[in-house]
């Protein structure tokens, strides 16, 4: 793998992490959008997670 693939696919990492992070920050709110904000964060680093197994794979 060509060292800008794995520096991408670390980004993502990162970022899936950040925003695992900061969804679970914010589904802990009591406003309604902010909690549906966060469950989308959590969702989309739960995408970034399978897309980096599966260029990993």
């Amino acid at each position: 793998m060509p060292p800008i693939a794995s520096a991408a696919l670390a980004i993502a990492m990162l970022a899936a992490f950040l925003l695992g992070l900061v969804g679970a920050m914010q589904s802990r709110k009591p406003d309604r959008l902010a909690r549906q904000r966060g469950w989308l964060m959590i969702a989309m680093a739960l995408i970034l997670v399978a897309n980096v197994l599966i260029w990993t794979l």
